[in-house]
């Protein structure tokens, strides 16, 4: 495989490791919520490679689709570079802004992207697709740098799309009129979505006229049991009146693909406007005594078969469709580069997911979580977008957006009902705080919260996810993972910190509480190694070294 080469690259390769961890601030009075939570859809305002990495404690390996604007690097744009990386060369580079006559100006938005990709990758599940929006500024470097970080077997597509259907205002050479969008999966292909396309054969009739059988309407898959979607296990009538449920082939409970509005709204009225059969359980599989029970088929009435996405993209949205967007929930155009929504939602579709987590860290006038809320509105699902955005007066813009489109924006003109009347959802919106500073921490400032620090240690000693719901402080319990229950004696006050070790009381009591080893974080312990390894008890001493602190 060639080799990408520009100036910094030796620097920027491994700083995504480098950058610290933040607090995420929670801002109740920006949110749309009962409760702000980490888990809700997410606003957060502050730089996006830090933020990125202050994601990774909750969201590590979970994110299903990433969709991501980044500068084009036009020379027009004002982008800053302000990555503080140990290199004289980039310090150099630092809050200067990025324009044509910028010799260096490609080797800087190299230098910008690859540590973002880095952690973009480590957010990403092993069947999580990314696409880049880009134009022909940087396609080449983004070709080659995406096949560096995500490996050259993985690109699924590089899709022209079609911006401008007039060919753009270029007036001294060519005009494309289109821009591209650049598509990988993270090693496992599965999940990838398929398109129906003309040439199907309607084979069936009933008294609405022809028809085709369509999918199984109870959900197939990964997500297919009750407990992942409670609100999609409901009663269904047949055409004879019988009543059935969404029971799987194993005999267990499942769910239906949708809740009881939208597309199955119209079955629950009329059973016939579905396509029934009768389909065995497994062998030897026995539900209320029977052996096999009625499934229902989407009916297909246009002639639709064969599979596989196009990826000229030229019926996804153009830039006019964006602004006019912004116009119906704005009254005015606020943002000057917005993404057609059409767009995003086909790239979020890409994934078969439908409780798929989003995210797009270059996140603009916020298009990614218009396209999120209107997929849900359509079909049901229960996706979850991560917004980042750096600038202050662009974030509000975004949270004023995901407000609009989730409550309804009736004053200027719209067409559309969903922007009308709203689609519904909540979110909660964070600022980037204070890193997790330790050498700050030794002069007693700067104290992180106990449970940022608790998320920080458990995923950074784990490497699994950090669930708040199990957090203890009053026991000291911050969380269980496959292999130890983990505890974490501290509070932000230096006095306590100064006087508080592991003791062998405290040893004792912590080992006694299940059958996985115990880990322990303490500003210091009183215990002896080996009695310490007797009661299966791991110590980690804070990664400060606060005790020492003098009075």
């Amino acid at each position: 495989m060639p080799t990408l080469n520009f100036k910094g690259k030796s620097f920027v390769q491994n700083h995504h490791l480098a950058v610290k961890y933040h607090q995420l601030v929670p801002m109740k009075e920006k949110s749309l919520t009962e409760k702000v939570s980490l888990h809700d859809n997410l606003v957060i305002q502050g730089d996006n490679l830090k933020a990125l990495k202050a994601l990774l404690p909750n969201y590590g390996g979970k994110v299903k689709v990433v969709f991501i604007d980044p500068p084009y690097n036009t020379g027009n744009e004002g982008w800053i570079y302000n990555d503080r990386v140990n290199s004289p060369m980039i310090t150099e580079w630092l809050g200067k802004t990025v324009d044509k006559d910028d010799l260096t100006r490609h080797d800087k938005w190299l230098c910008m992207m690859t540590p973002r990709l880095k952690l973009i990758k480590e957010l990403m599940a092993p069947d999580g697709i990314i696409a880049v929006a880009i134009d022909d500024n940087e396609i080449f470097h983004l070709g080659s740098l995406m096949d560096e970080v995500f490996g050259p077997l993985n690109k699924l597509a590089c899709a022209p799309w079609q911006a401008e259907p007039s060919g753009g205002k270029e007036k001294t050479r060519l005009r494309s009129g289109h821009e591209y969008v650049m598509i990988y999966h993270n090693g496992d292909i599965s999940s990838l979505s398929q398109e129906e396309r003309s040439t199907g054969k309607l084979d069936r009739q009933d008294k609405w006229g022809k028809y085709r059988k369509g999918r199984e309407l109870r959900k197939w898959g990964g997500t297919s049991s009750r407990e992942d979607r409670q609100g999609q296990w409901y009663p269904l009538k047949t055409p004879t009146g019988a009543t059935v449920y969404p029971y799987k082939n194993d005999g267990s409970e499942g769910h239906w693909r949708w809740g009881k509005n939208q597309k199955m709204k119209a079955i629950i009225e009329e059973p016939e406007v579905a396509h029934w059969e009768l389909s065995p359980y497994d062998e030897g599989v026995l539900v209320n005594g029977e052996r096999e029970r009625w499934v229902p088929f989407e009916k297909i009435r246009d002639a639709k078969k064969s599979v596989g996405w196009s990826t000229w993209l030229d019926s996804y949205g153009f830039n006019a469709d964006a602004t006019r967007t912004l116009k119906e929930l704005f009254g005015k155009k606020i943002f000057d580069t917005p993404k057609p929504i059409q767009l995003v939602e086909w790239i979020i579709s890409l994934h078969e997911d439908e409780n798929a987590l989003v995210l797009d860290s270059f996140s603009g006038s916020g298009s990614t979580a218009h396209a999120v809320l209107n997929l849900n509105y359509e079909d049901e699902g229960d996706r979850k977008f991560i917004l980042v955005e750096m600038e202050p007066d662009i974030a509000d813009i975004t949270r004023e957006r995901v407000h609009r489109v989730i409550q309804g924006e009736p004053k200027f003109g719209s067409k559309d009902q969903r922007i009308i009347n709203g689609v519904g959802g909540t979110f909660s919106y964070f600022e980037l705080g204070d890193p997790i500073e330790m050498e700050s921490i030794l002069h007693g400032e700067n104290f992180p919260s106990y449970a940022d620090l608790a998320r920080y240690l458990f995923y950074t000693a784990t490497g699994e996810e950090f669930d708040p719901n199990q957090l203890n402080e009053e026991e000291n319990f911050i969380g269980s993972s496959k292999d130890y229950d983990a505890y974490l004696l501290y509070k932000p006050d230096v006095e306590y910190l100064k006087n508080t070790a592991l003791t062998l009381e405290r040893a004792r009591k912590f080992a006694a509480k299940s059958g996985k080893k115990s880990l322990v974080f303490a500003p210091a312990k009183f215990v002896d190694t080996h009695t310490l390894l007797e009661l299966r008890v791991d110590y980690c001493q804070l990664p400060f070294e606060i005790y020492k602190l003098k009075g």
